[in-house]
C-alpha cells in the first residue's frame, strides 16, 4: 500500500511511472495496484505471448530468439527441426519438447501467431488460431510490426542481397550505430541473424522475393514498406512461383512503386531490367545508380581504389562483390556515414556463411563453399574464383537442389554456366526429384543443357565422395556450389 498525501505527490508519482515505462526499463511485467485515498489506479502489464508455427525455419527461429531476447514469452511448434536451428533454439530454451502440431498449444492468451512457410494451410494450430480469432502474421509482416516507426532499409535483388545486407550491418555496427536487422546468413561477430530493440531508429532487412507464408503469396519484401530500397539486379529465379520472367520482374516493380515520397531507390545501373523499372518510382524519390567499385588484384589479394586513389585491401573478391561493396557504400552514405567511415569498416568485413566460405586452405590448395545455385549466381561465382586464381586448376561441383534447378523447363538456362571450370561436376539426388514430384531427369539431358564438354553427371553420394578423393590438391581450387548440403556430404 502506498500512502500519498496530496495531489502533487500523486502527479509526481504517476509521472515517474510513465517515465520508467517510456524508457523501457520495466522488462519484466507484474500487476501492481496503487491505492490512493479517493483514487484507485490499476496498472496491468502483461508479457507479450508469441507462438511460432514452424519455428525451426532459418528465419523463423532467429526471429523467435530475437523476440525472446527482447523480453517476450515465446513458444513454438514444428514437425522436424534440423541443425543449426535445433541447437540454437535449445540454447535459448525454445526447442519444442515434442515434435508435431498441437491445437492445445493455441489459446486466447496468445497475442500473435507467426506462421512459417513449412506449415500447411490445414495445420491444426493454424486452424485453432483462426477459430479463436487470433492475429496471424507471416514473419515479414511481424518484422514490419516491430519496426513500423523506424526508418526501414530493404536490400533486394536476385543476387548479392545477403552479402550487401551483411556489409551494411557490419559497417553500421562498426560505426556504433544501433540498428534492427534481419539477414539470411550467419554473420561473424553476431550471435543471431535477427536483432530487434526499442532503442534503434533504423531497421535493415534482406528483402526476399519469395512467398511470405502459406496464406500469403506476396513477396516478403512487400511487407517491409521500405523508406530506402536497394535492388542489386534481376535474373529469373523461383520458376515454381514465377513461371515467366515477366511475372518475376513484376514483383520488383511493385517494390519500386511503394517507395514513399522523398524515399531512396538504390539500384545496379548496368542491369537492363532496372533501367526500365526505375521509371515506376514516384517523381520525388531519390534515385542512386551504382556500378562496380574500382579495384585491382595483386598476388591473389583484392584492393579497392578510393576516390582519392588510395588502395584499400578487402577480404572479399570478384566482380559481383565489387558491385556489392558499392551498393553498401551508397546505402551507408544515405544513412549519414562518410566514405572514410565506410572504408575503415569494410576492410574488416569477413564475408558471410556459405558465400565463398573457405573450407580448407593450404599453400597449394583452397576449397570454397558457395550458396550459388541459379545460373547467374553460378556464372558470377566461377568468374570471381577464376579471376582470383587464374593460374590454378579449378574444379567446380554444382548441386541441383531447388525446384527451379531441377525443372526441365528451367535447366537450359544453365548453358555455359560452368565454362570457366577446368573440371565440372553436376550432382543431384534422385530422391529429391521424387519428393518434389518432378519425374525422371536423364543424365544426357543435363549434359546437353550445360553444354560443357566432358562434364560429369553424378546422382549418388558415394560416387561424389570418390570423385572428391581423387582431386589433385597441387596448385588447385575446389568450388562447391549449392543451396542444399550435397545429401549430407561430410567435409
Amino acid at each position: 500500500m502506498y500512502k500519498i498525501k496530496n495531489n502533487r505527490q500523486t502527479y509526481n508519482y504517476l509521472s515517474n511511472i510513465r517515465f520508467f515505462l517510456s524508457m523501457s526499463i520495466l522488462k519484466t511485467f507484474t500487476t501492481e495496484i496503487l491505492r490512493i485515498p479517493n483514487f484507485t489506479l490499476e496498472i496491468k502489464l502483461k508479457l507479450k505471448a508469441i507462438h511460432f508455427i514452424a519455428i525451426g525455419g532459418a528465419a523463423m527461429h532467429n526471429l523467435a530468439v530475437a523476440l525472446k531476447n527482447k523480453g517476450y514469452n515465446v513458444t513454438g511448434s514444428d514437425d522436424e527441426i534440423f541443425e543449426p536451428s535445433k541447437s540454437h533454439l535449445e540454447k535459448h530454451g525454445l526447442l519444442p519438447l515434442q515434435y508435431g502440431w498441437f491445437g492445445s498449444k493455441i489459446s486466447d492468451d496468445i497475442d500473435a501467431v507467426i506462421l512459417g512457410m513449412h506449415a500447411k494451410p490445414d495445420n491444426p494450430e493454424l486452424l485453432k488460431a483462426k477459430e479463436l480469432g487470433l492475429k496471424i502474421y507471416s514473419y515479414p509482416e511481424y518484422l514490419f510490426e516491430q519496426t513500423k516507426t523506424k526508418k526501414r532499409v530493404v536490400i533486394a535483388g536476385s543476387h548479392g542481397k545477403t552479402t550487401i545486407t551483411a556489409m551494411v550491418i557490419h559497417v553500421l555496427h562498426h560505426n556504433k550505430m544501433e540498428i534492427d536487422f534481419m539477414v539470411g546468413s550467419h554473420l561473424e561477430g553476431f550471435e543471431n541473424m535477427v536483432s530487434l530493440s526499442d532503442e534503434s531508429e533504423i531497421a535493415v532487412f534482406e528483402g526476399d522475393e519469395y512467398l511470405s507464408s502459406p496464406l500469403d503469396s506476396r513477396p516478403k519484401f512487400i511487407h517491409y514498406k521500405p523508406d530506402i530500397a536497394l535492388i542489386s539486379g534481376i535474373a529469373w529465379d523461383h520458376i515454381n512461383v514465377f513461371p515467366t520472367f515477366g511475372e518475376y520482374v513484376y514483383q520488383f516493380k511493385a517494390l519500386v512503386e511503394m517507395i514513399p515520397d522523398n524515399g531512396h531507390l538504390v539500384y545496379f545501373g548496368d542491369d537492363d531490367s532496372m533501367k526500365r523499372l526505375i521509371s515506376y518510382a514516384r517523381g520525388n524519390v531519390f534515385k542512386h545508380a551504382y556500378s562496380e567499385h574500382p579495384n585491382i588484384q595483386k598476388d591473389e589479394q583484392t584492393f579497392l581504389i578510393s576516390p582519392e586513389g588510395k588502395e584499400i585491401p578487402v577480404k572479399v573478391f570478384g566482380q559481383h562483390n565489387m558491385q556489392n561493396i558499392n551498393g553498401a557504400r551508397t546505402i551507408s552514405n544515405i544513412l549519414g556515414l562518410t566514405d572514410q567511415q565506410f572504408y575503415e569498416a569494410i576492410v574488416t568485413f569477413p564475408g558471410t556463411s556459405k558465400r565463398l566460405q573457405v573450407l580448407e586452405q593450404t599453400n597449394n590448395f583452397i576449397s570454397y563453399l558457395d550458396f550459388a545455385h541459379s545460373p547467374s549466381k553460378v556464372k558470377a561465382t566461377l568468374q570471381a574464383v577464376r579471376q582470383k586464381f587464374p593460374d590454378r586448376k579449378l574444379y567446380a561441383i554444382l548441386e541441383l537442389h531447388t525446384f527451379s534447378s531441377l525443372n526441365k523447363n528451367y535447366i537450359p538456362q544453365y548453358s555455359g554456366a560452368l565454362d570457366r571450370a577446368d573440371e565440372a561436376v553436376v550432382y543431384y539426388d534422385e530422391s529429391v526429384l521424387t519428393n518434389k514430384k518432378l519425374g525422371i531427369l536423364p543424365k544426357k539431358f543435363i549434359m546437353k543443357c550445360f553444354n560443357y564438354e566432358g562434364i560429369n553427371i553424378v546422382t549418388e553420394r558415394k560416387e561424389l565422395e570418390q570423385y572428391l578423393k581423387q582431386i589433385n590438391k597441387r596448385n588447385s581450387v575446389l568450388l562447391l556450389m549449392s543451396s542444399g548440403n550435397f545429401s549430407g556430404l561430410k567435409s
